[in-house]
Protein backbone atom coordinates (compact mmCIF):
# COMPACT_ATOMS: atom_id res chain seq x y z
CA UNK A 1 0.00 0.00 0.00
CA UNK A 2 1.19 3.00 -0.49
CA UNK A 3 -0.11 6.87 1.33
CA UNK A 4 -1.18 9.28 -0.88
CA UNK A 5 0.59 12.62 -1.52
CA UNK A 6 -1.84 15.35 0.46
CA UNK A 7 -0.84 18.23 -2.43
CA UNK A 8 0.49 17.68 -5.66
CA UNK A 9 4.00 19.10 -6.24
CA UNK A 10 4.97 21.90 -8.08
CA UNK A 11 6.52 24.82 -8.95
CA UNK A 12 6.77 28.03 -10.57
CA UNK A 13 10.15 28.21 -13.13
CA UNK A 14 10.86 31.04 -15.63
CA UNK A 15 12.63 30.26 -18.83
CA UNK A 16 13.48 32.96 -21.36
CA UNK A 17 15.84 33.06 -24.25
CA UNK A 18 18.99 35.20 -24.42
CA UNK A 19 20.37 36.40 -28.32
CA UNK A 20 22.44 38.98 -30.47
CA UNK A 21 19.86 41.21 -31.79
CA UNK A 22 22.33 42.01 -34.27
CA UNK A 23 22.19 38.35 -35.97
CA UNK A 24 18.33 38.75 -36.91
CA UNK A 25 19.20 41.57 -40.27
CA UNK A 26 22.01 39.34 -40.98
CA UNK A 27 20.51 35.68 -41.09
CA UNK A 28 17.18 35.73 -42.36
CA UNK A 29 15.05 33.20 -40.33
CA UNK A 30 17.68 32.41 -37.63
CA UNK A 31 15.09 33.83 -34.71
CA UNK A 32 12.46 32.18 -35.86
CA UNK A 33 14.74 29.04 -35.59
CA UNK A 34 16.07 29.80 -31.91
CA UNK A 35 12.50 30.49 -30.71
CA UNK A 36 11.63 26.79 -32.03
CA UNK A 37 14.45 25.52 -29.34
CA UNK A 38 12.99 27.71 -27.02
CA UNK A 39 9.56 26.58 -27.45
CA UNK A 40 11.39 22.58 -27.22
CA UNK A 41 12.69 23.33 -24.03
CA UNK A 42 9.33 25.45 -22.92
CA UNK A 43 7.71 22.09 -23.24
CA UNK A 44 9.69 19.71 -21.79
CA UNK A 45 10.24 21.56 -18.60
CA UNK A 46 5.71 21.67 -18.31
CA UNK A 47 5.78 18.00 -18.67
CA UNK A 48 7.73 18.41 -15.21
CA UNK A 49 5.18 19.30 -12.72
CA UNK A 50 5.68 22.95 -13.29
CA UNK A 51 4.11 25.84 -13.99
CA UNK A 52 6.13 27.89 -16.35
CA UNK A 53 6.24 31.25 -17.21
CA UNK A 54 7.49 32.49 -20.51
CA UNK A 55 9.33 35.83 -20.78
CA UNK A 56 10.55 35.20 -24.47
CA UNK A 57 13.58 36.57 -26.21
CA UNK A 58 16.20 39.18 -24.56
CA UNK A 59 18.58 40.17 -26.81
CA UNK A 60 19.70 43.41 -25.65
CA UNK A 61 20.31 45.65 -22.84
CA UNK A 62 17.39 47.74 -22.69
CA UNK A 63 14.83 44.39 -23.27
CA UNK A 64 16.84 42.54 -20.53
CA UNK A 65 16.10 45.65 -18.37
CA UNK A 66 12.30 45.11 -19.12
CA UNK A 67 12.95 41.52 -18.58
CA UNK A 68 13.86 42.11 -14.69
CA UNK A 69 10.57 43.41 -14.59
CA UNK A 70 8.16 40.86 -15.65
CA UNK A 71 10.87 38.08 -13.85
CA UNK A 72 10.15 40.13 -10.82
CA UNK A 73 6.46 40.11 -10.65
CA UNK A 74 6.08 36.53 -11.77
CA UNK A 75 8.19 35.59 -8.70
CA UNK A 76 10.06 32.38 -10.17
CA UNK A 77 11.13 29.74 -7.78
CA UNK A 78 13.67 29.24 -10.48
CA UNK A 79 14.89 31.30 -13.57
CA UNK A 80 16.18 29.20 -16.52
CA UNK A 81 18.29 31.11 -19.27
CA UNK A 82 17.73 29.38 -22.22
CA UNK A 83 21.49 30.10 -24.49
CA UNK A 84 19.91 29.25 -27.88
CA UNK A 85 22.72 31.12 -29.60
CA UNK A 86 25.76 33.65 -28.41
CA UNK A 87 24.62 36.25 -26.34
CA UNK A 88 26.52 39.60 -25.17
CA UNK A 89 26.40 39.62 -21.28
CA UNK A 90 24.44 42.66 -21.23
CA UNK A 91 21.54 40.56 -21.75
CA UNK A 92 22.26 38.79 -18.65
CA UNK A 93 24.00 41.30 -16.24
CA UNK A 94 21.09 42.86 -14.54
CA UNK A 95 19.72 39.58 -14.76
CA UNK A 96 22.33 38.25 -11.99
CA UNK A 97 22.52 41.44 -10.23
CA UNK A 98 18.67 41.57 -9.79
CA UNK A 99 16.96 38.29 -9.40
CA UNK A 100 17.25 36.39 -6.36
CA UNK A 101 15.97 33.29 -8.03
CA UNK A 102 18.29 30.39 -8.54
CA UNK A 103 19.57 30.65 -12.59
CA UNK A 104 20.70 28.04 -14.79
CA UNK A 105 22.02 28.54 -17.88
CA UNK A 106 20.52 25.72 -20.42
CA UNK A 107 23.12 25.03 -23.33
CA UNK A 108 21.18 22.41 -25.22
CA UNK A 109 22.49 22.31 -28.91
CA UNK A 110 20.12 20.88 -31.41
CA UNK A 111 23.22 18.69 -33.02
CA UNK A 112 25.50 16.31 -31.61
CA UNK A 113 28.22 18.00 -33.97
CA UNK A 114 28.42 19.78 -36.83
CA UNK A 115 28.17 18.92 -40.43
CA UNK A 116 31.40 20.01 -41.32
CA UNK A 117 31.08 19.41 -44.95
CA UNK A 118 28.05 21.14 -45.15
CA UNK A 119 29.04 23.53 -42.40
CA UNK A 120 27.80 26.97 -42.11
CA UNK A 121 28.09 30.41 -40.05
CA UNK A 122 24.53 29.79 -39.34
CA UNK A 123 24.57 26.14 -38.55
CA UNK A 124 27.11 27.23 -36.27
CA UNK A 125 25.01 30.22 -34.47
CA UNK A 126 22.13 27.43 -34.48
CA UNK A 127 24.11 25.44 -32.01
CA UNK A 128 26.74 27.93 -30.48
CA UNK A 129 24.69 27.43 -26.97
CA UNK A 130 28.09 26.91 -24.48
CA UNK A 131 29.53 30.14 -26.48
CA UNK A 132 28.32 32.85 -24.26
CA UNK A 133 28.04 30.64 -20.62
CA UNK A 134 31.59 31.47 -20.03
CA UNK A 135 31.42 35.01 -20.35
CA UNK A 136 28.17 34.75 -18.43
CA UNK A 137 29.43 33.43 -15.30
CA UNK A 138 32.02 35.60 -15.21
CA UNK A 139 29.84 38.25 -15.08
CA UNK A 140 27.60 36.80 -12.32
CA UNK A 141 30.69 36.89 -10.34
CA UNK A 142 31.20 40.73 -10.82
CA UNK A 143 27.67 41.51 -9.79
CA UNK A 144 28.74 39.70 -6.70
CA UNK A 145 26.58 36.45 -7.05
CA UNK A 146 27.68 32.94 -7.55
CA UNK A 147 28.28 31.32 -10.91
CA UNK A 148 25.29 29.67 -12.12
CA UNK A 149 24.98 26.06 -12.52
CA UNK A 150 24.87 25.09 -16.11
CA UNK A 151 22.79 22.49 -17.95
CA UNK A 152 25.57 21.14 -20.94
CA UNK A 153 24.66 18.74 -23.89
CA UNK A 154 22.00 18.17 -26.86
CA UNK A 155 18.57 19.20 -27.38
CA UNK A 156 17.35 15.65 -28.20
CA UNK A 157 18.05 11.90 -27.36
CA UNK A 158 20.24 13.12 -24.49
CA UNK A 159 19.31 11.04 -21.44
CA UNK A 160 21.97 13.39 -19.23
CA UNK A 161 20.72 16.55 -19.71
CA UNK A 162 17.14 15.44 -19.37
CA UNK A 163 18.48 14.12 -16.06
CA UNK A 164 19.41 17.24 -15.02
CA UNK A 165 16.80 19.65 -15.86
CA UNK A 166 14.62 16.84 -13.84
CA UNK A 167 17.01 17.68 -10.84
CA UNK A 168 16.21 21.50 -11.21
CA UNK A 169 12.57 20.66 -11.53
CA UNK A 170 12.85 18.41 -8.09
CA UNK A 171 14.91 21.39 -6.56
CA UNK A 172 12.32 24.31 -7.29
CA UNK A 173 10.33 21.75 -5.69
CA UNK A 174 12.14 21.72 -2.83
CA UNK A 175 12.22 25.61 -2.76
CA UNK A 176 8.19 26.59 -3.69
CA UNK A 177 7.27 24.94 -0.72
CA UNK A 178 9.66 25.98 1.60
CA UNK A 179 9.81 29.87 0.89
CA UNK A 180 5.61 29.75 1.65
CA UNK A 181 5.43 26.66 3.90
CA UNK A 182 3.87 27.26 7.86
CA UNK A 183 5.48 25.29 9.96
CA UNK A 184 3.69 24.18 13.09
CA UNK A 185 5.67 24.49 16.59
CA UNK A 186 3.64 23.19 19.46
CA UNK A 187 5.23 22.40 22.90
CA UNK A 188 8.80 22.51 24.18
CA UNK A 189 11.67 20.80 23.68
CA UNK A 190 12.81 17.63 25.43
CA UNK A 191 14.45 18.28 28.89
CA UNK A 192 18.12 18.82 28.07
CA UNK A 193 18.72 18.49 24.62
CA UNK A 194 20.50 21.64 23.89
CA UNK A 195 20.95 20.50 20.07
CA UNK A 196 16.99 21.16 19.50
CA UNK A 197 16.93 24.97 20.18
CA UNK A 198 16.22 26.32 17.06
CA UNK A 199 15.08 30.65 16.90
CA UNK A 200 12.39 30.87 14.58
CA UNK A 201 12.68 33.84 13.19
CA UNK A 202 16.41 32.32 12.00
CA UNK A 203 14.19 29.44 10.42
CA UNK A 204 12.51 32.01 8.39
CA UNK A 205 15.32 34.11 7.07
CA UNK A 206 17.28 30.84 6.20
CA UNK A 207 14.37 29.01 4.32
CA UNK A 208 11.31 31.43 4.29
CA UNK A 209 8.90 29.39 5.63
CA UNK A 210 7.15 30.93 8.61
CA UNK A 211 6.75 29.03 11.86
CA UNK A 212 2.94 29.04 13.65
CA UNK A 213 3.40 28.73 17.29
CA UNK A 214 1.25 26.25 18.47
CA UNK A 215 -0.93 25.50 21.78
CA UNK A 216 -0.70 21.42 22.43
CA UNK A 217 -4.52 21.89 24.16
CA UNK A 218 -5.37 22.79 20.65
CA UNK A 219 -5.51 19.60 19.73
CA UNK A 220 -8.06 18.19 22.34
CA UNK A 221 -11.30 19.92 20.85
CA UNK A 222 -10.92 17.70 17.86
CA UNK A 223 -9.89 15.04 19.90
CA UNK A 224 -12.94 15.30 21.55
CA UNK A 225 -15.28 16.04 19.02
CA UNK A 226 -13.69 12.95 16.92
CA UNK A 227 -17.03 11.49 15.45
CA UNK A 228 -17.68 7.34 16.24
CA UNK A 229 -18.04 7.09 12.05
CA UNK A 230 -14.36 9.06 11.43
CA UNK A 231 -13.12 7.11 13.98
CA UNK A 232 -13.65 3.84 12.79
CA UNK A 233 -13.13 4.50 9.48
CA UNK A 234 -9.43 5.51 9.94
CA UNK A 235 -9.06 2.32 12.50
CA UNK A 236 -10.27 0.42 9.24
CA UNK A 237 -7.34 2.15 7.44
CA UNK A 238 -4.93 1.86 10.01
CA UNK A 239 -5.51 -2.13 10.03
CA UNK A 240 -5.39 -2.49 6.45
CA UNK A 241 -1.83 -0.62 6.27
CA UNK A 242 -0.22 -2.25 9.13
CA UNK A 243 0.48 -5.37 10.70
CA UNK A 244 -0.08 -6.19 14.09
CA UNK A 245 2.03 -9.05 14.93
CA UNK A 246 2.25 -10.94 18.31
CA UNK A 247 5.58 -9.68 20.47
CA UNK A 248 8.90 -11.29 20.20
CA UNK A 249 11.63 -10.55 22.99
CA UNK A 250 11.35 -7.32 24.23
CA UNK A 251 8.83 -7.32 27.51
CA UNK A 252 7.80 -3.30 26.82
CA UNK A 253 5.84 -4.56 23.46
CA UNK A 254 2.65 -6.43 23.41
CA UNK A 255 -0.08 -7.19 20.24
CA UNK A 256 -1.51 -4.02 19.45
CA UNK A 257 -4.95 -3.68 21.87
CA UNK A 258 -8.04 -2.60 20.88
CA UNK A 259 -7.98 0.64 23.17
CA UNK A 260 -4.59 1.79 21.96
CA UNK A 261 -5.49 1.29 18.06
CA UNK A 262 -8.81 3.14 19.07
CA UNK A 263 -6.71 6.16 20.74
CA UNK A 264 -4.59 5.89 17.90
CA UNK A 265 -7.37 6.38 15.42
CA UNK A 266 -8.97 9.31 17.57
CA UNK A 267 -5.99 11.13 17.84
CA UNK A 268 -5.35 10.89 14.29
CA UNK A 269 -8.29 12.07 13.10
CA UNK A 270 -8.32 14.95 15.38
CA UNK A 271 -4.31 15.70 14.56
CA UNK A 272 -5.95 15.80 10.80
CA UNK A 273 -8.26 18.20 11.90
CA UNK A 274 -6.14 20.21 13.58
CA UNK A 275 -3.69 20.75 10.63
CA UNK A 276 -6.39 21.49 8.36
CA UNK A 277 -7.79 24.22 11.25
CA UNK A 278 -4.29 25.84 11.50
CA UNK A 279 -3.52 25.35 7.62
CA UNK A 280 0.30 24.08 8.06
CA UNK A 281 2.31 22.07 6.01
CA UNK A 282 4.77 20.72 8.59
CA UNK A 283 4.83 20.57 12.56
CA UNK A 284 7.74 19.93 14.99
CA UNK A 285 5.96 18.97 18.69
CA UNK A 286 6.86 17.95 22.43
CA UNK A 287 5.09 18.00 24.98
CA UNK A 288 4.11 16.18 28.28
CA UNK A 289 0.71 17.24 29.96
CA UNK A 290 -0.16 16.44 33.00
CA UNK A 291 0.08 13.07 34.37
CA UNK A 292 -2.88 11.29 33.79
CA UNK A 293 -4.43 13.78 31.79
CA UNK A 294 -6.48 13.93 28.65
CA UNK A 295 -3.93 16.08 27.14
CA UNK A 296 -0.98 13.38 28.00
CA UNK A 297 -2.87 10.61 26.23
CA UNK A 298 -2.80 12.94 22.99
CA UNK A 299 0.31 14.24 22.91
CA UNK A 300 1.53 11.02 23.21
CA UNK A 301 -0.26 8.86 20.48
CA UNK A 302 -0.03 11.05 17.71
CA UNK A 303 2.90 8.21 16.31
CA UNK A 304 0.34 6.49 13.60
CA UNK A 305 -1.20 9.58 12.51
CA UNK A 306 1.80 12.12 12.50
CA UNK A 307 3.13 8.65 10.39
CA UNK A 308 0.56 9.08 7.84
CA UNK A 309 0.82 12.48 7.67
CA UNK A 310 4.42 11.78 6.65
CA UNK A 311 4.23 9.67 4.00
CA UNK A 312 1.29 11.77 2.96
CA UNK A 313 4.09 14.75 2.12
CA UNK A 314 3.62 16.51 5.90
CA UNK A 315 6.52 16.63 7.81
CA UNK A 316 6.06 16.02 11.58
CA UNK A 317 9.00 15.74 13.65
CA UNK A 318 8.91 14.86 17.22
CA UNK A 319 11.11 15.93 20.08
CA UNK A 320 10.04 19.47 19.06
CA UNK A 321 12.79 19.23 16.44
CA UNK A 322 12.25 22.30 14.16
CA UNK A 323 15.77 21.59 11.81
CA UNK A 324 14.96 18.25 11.19
CA UNK A 325 11.09 19.22 10.19
CA UNK A 326 12.44 21.17 7.33
CA UNK A 327 15.25 18.40 6.27
CA UNK A 328 12.36 16.02 6.43
CA UNK A 329 10.51 18.77 4.15
CA UNK A 330 13.65 19.12 1.74
CA UNK A 331 13.53 15.17 1.26
CA UNK A 332 9.78 14.68 0.75
CA UNK A 333 9.56 17.17 -2.13
CA UNK A 334 12.50 15.39 -3.81
CA UNK A 335 10.24 12.21 -3.56
CA UNK A 336 13.07 10.26 -1.64
CA UNK A 337 11.39 9.94 2.07
CA UNK A 338 11.78 11.61 4.95
CA UNK A 339 12.05 9.34 7.86
CA UNK A 340 13.04 11.01 11.42
CA UNK A 341 15.81 8.93 12.01
CA UNK A 342 18.94 9.18 14.85
CA UNK A 343 21.98 6.42 14.97
CA UNK A 344 21.51 3.53 17.75
CA UNK A 345 23.63 0.74 18.23
CA UNK A 346 26.53 -0.08 16.41
CA UNK A 347 26.78 -3.73 14.46
CA UNK A 348 30.28 -4.13 14.02
CA UNK A 349 29.76 -7.57 12.84
CA UNK A 350 28.30 -6.16 9.57
CA UNK A 351 29.87 -3.03 9.64
CA UNK A 352 26.31 -1.33 9.84
CA UNK A 353 24.56 0.77 12.15
CA UNK A 354 21.22 1.16 12.85
CA UNK A 355 19.48 4.33 12.24
CA UNK A 356 15.48 4.82 13.43
CA UNK A 357 13.75 6.29 15.74
CA UNK A 358 10.66 5.56 17.80
CA UNK A 359 8.31 8.09 15.52
CA UNK A 360 7.63 9.16 13.67
CA UNK A 361 8.02 7.98 10.30
CA UNK A 362 7.69 7.89 6.54
CA UNK A 363 5.81 4.85 6.13
CA UNK A 364 5.80 4.67 2.36
CA UNK A 365 9.52 4.13 2.09
CA UNK A 366 9.45 0.59 4.62
CA UNK A 367 10.71 -2.37 3.38
CA UNK A 368 7.60 -4.54 3.31
CA UNK A 369 4.25 -3.98 5.58
CA UNK A 370 5.00 -1.60 8.94
CA UNK A 371 4.08 -3.09 12.22
CA UNK A 372 2.27 -1.67 14.73
CA UNK A 373 2.80 -2.91 18.42
CA UNK A 374 1.72 -1.61 21.82
CA UNK A 375 4.54 -0.11 24.17
CA UNK A 376 3.62 -0.40 28.14
CA UNK A 377 5.95 2.77 28.00
CA UNK A 378 7.95 4.95 25.53
CA UNK A 379 11.76 4.52 26.69
CA UNK A 380 12.62 8.13 27.80
CA UNK A 381 9.25 9.86 27.88
CA UNK A 382 6.13 10.07 29.56
CA UNK A 383 3.27 7.91 27.78
CA UNK A 384 2.25 4.22 26.48
CA UNK A 385 0.56 3.16 23.25
CA UNK A 386 1.03 2.43 19.76
CA UNK A 387 4.03 2.28 18.32
CA UNK A 388 5.52 2.19 14.63
CA UNK A 389 8.08 -0.20 13.37
CA UNK A 390 9.49 -1.31 10.09
CA UNK A 391 12.95 -0.75 8.07
CA UNK A 392 13.54 1.07 5.32
CA UNK A 393 14.03 -0.66 1.63
CA UNK A 394 16.77 -2.11 0.72
CA UNK A 395 19.28 0.10 -1.32
CA UNK A 396 20.95 3.58 -1.67
CA UNK A 397 19.49 5.68 1.32
CA UNK A 398 20.47 9.69 2.07
CA UNK A 399 20.95 11.07 5.45
CA UNK A 400 19.88 15.24 5.98
CA UNK A 401 20.72 16.40 9.18
CA UNK A 402 20.70 20.47 9.78
CA UNK A 403 22.78 21.54 12.62
CA UNK A 404 23.37 25.28 13.82
CA UNK A 405 27.10 26.92 14.32
CA UNK A 406 28.60 29.02 16.95
CA UNK A 407 27.29 32.29 14.85
CA UNK A 408 23.52 30.64 14.49
CA UNK A 409 23.94 29.95 10.80
CA UNK A 410 22.90 26.61 9.52
CA UNK A 411 24.22 24.02 8.59
CA UNK A 412 23.52 21.05 6.18
CA UNK A 413 25.42 17.54 7.13
CA UNK A 414 25.03 15.11 4.47
CA UNK A 415 25.70 11.43 3.86
CA UNK A 416 25.46 8.57 1.13
CA UNK A 417 25.18 4.80 2.33
CA UNK A 418 23.08 1.50 1.83
CA UNK A 419 20.49 0.34 3.94
CA UNK A 420 21.17 -4.04 4.23
CA UNK A 421 18.67 -6.55 4.38
CA UNK A 422 19.22 -7.36 8.22
CA UNK A 423 17.58 -8.17 11.34
CA UNK A 424 16.24 -5.27 13.44
CA UNK A 425 15.17 -5.57 17.41
CA UNK A 426 11.20 -6.04 17.48
CA UNK A 427 10.79 -2.56 20.07
CA UNK A 428 8.41 -0.63 18.25
CA UNK A 429 10.42 1.55 16.96
CA UNK A 430 12.17 2.22 13.04
CA UNK A 431 15.41 0.45 12.61
CA UNK A 432 17.65 -0.09 9.66
CA UNK A 433 21.06 -1.36 9.01
CA UNK A 434 23.03 1.68 7.77
CA UNK A 435 26.26 1.39 5.80
CA UNK A 436 28.38 3.83 5.15
CA UNK A 437 31.92 4.47 3.53
CA UNK A 438 34.83 3.77 4.09
CA UNK A 439 33.58 1.32 7.36
CA UNK A 440 31.24 2.24 10.27
CA UNK A 441 34.09 4.04 13.08
CA UNK A 442 35.56 5.43 10.63
CA UNK A 443 32.15 7.05 9.00
CA UNK A 444 30.68 8.23 12.43
CA UNK A 445 33.39 9.42 13.65
CA UNK A 446 33.87 11.44 10.80
CA UNK A 447 29.68 13.13 10.56
CA UNK A 448 30.07 13.62 14.54
CA UNK A 449 32.92 15.79 13.66
CA UNK A 450 30.71 18.24 11.30
CA UNK A 451 28.57 19.25 14.20
CA UNK A 452 25.41 17.77 13.07
CA UNK A 453 21.86 18.00 15.32
CA UNK A 454 21.74 14.04 16.69
CA UNK A 455 18.51 13.76 14.50
CA UNK A 456 18.03 13.73 10.73
CA UNK A 457 15.94 13.09 7.76
CA UNK A 458 16.44 9.66 6.30
CA UNK A 459 15.76 8.97 2.61
CA UNK A 460 15.62 6.28 -0.08
CA UNK A 461 18.28 6.95 -2.99
CA UNK A 462 21.63 8.88 -3.55
CA UNK A 463 20.46 12.45 -3.51
CA UNK A 464 23.31 14.24 -1.44
CA UNK A 465 24.87 16.29 -5.23
CA UNK A 466 20.95 17.29 -5.20
CA UNK A 467 20.64 18.35 -1.56
CA UNK A 468 24.11 20.43 -1.45
CA UNK A 469 22.62 22.38 -4.61
CA UNK A 470 19.56 22.93 -2.47
CA UNK A 471 22.06 24.23 0.07
CA UNK A 472 23.74 26.43 -2.29
CA UNK A 473 20.36 28.00 -3.79
CA UNK A 474 19.67 28.98 0.20
CA UNK A 475 23.09 30.21 0.68
CA UNK A 476 23.62 27.38 3.33
CA UNK A 477 26.79 26.20 4.19
CA UNK A 478 26.97 22.13 3.07
CA UNK A 479 29.04 18.94 3.91
CA UNK A 480 28.87 15.55 2.19
CA UNK A 481 30.98 13.64 4.91
CA UNK A 482 30.95 10.04 2.30
CA UNK A 483 32.79 12.54 -0.21
CA UNK A 484 35.56 12.08 1.58
CA UNK A 485 38.82 11.25 -0.33
CA UNK A 486 39.69 8.36 1.12
CA UNK A 487 36.08 6.96 0.57
CA UNK A 488 36.73 7.27 -2.89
Amino acid sequence: MHVQRRTPLTARIGILAVGHRTYWTQFDGLRDELMRKYDALVQRVRTMRAEVVTFGMVDNAESAYAAVRDIKAADPDLLLIDMVTYATSSTFGVIAREIDAPIVLVALQPMNAMDYARGSTYMQLCNDDFCSVPEFTGVAVRMGRRPPEVILGTLHDDPAADAALNEWCRIAHVLHDLKRARIGHMGHVLEAMLDMHTDPAAVTAAFGCHIAQCEAEELLPHYRGAGMEAVAARKKDILAFFDTPDPVSDPLTSRLSDGDLDTAARAAVALDAFVAARNLDGLAYYYEGEAGSELRTVVTNLIVGNSLLCAAGFPMCGEYDLKTCIAMLIMDRLETGGSFAEFHPVDFARDSVLVGHDGPHHINIADGRPVLRSLAKYHGKPGAGASVEFRIKEGPITMLSIGVKRGGAFKFVIAEGESLRGPIPPTGNTNTHGRFPPDVRTFLTRWAAEGPTHHFALGIGHHARTIERIARCLGIEAVIVTNHKENA
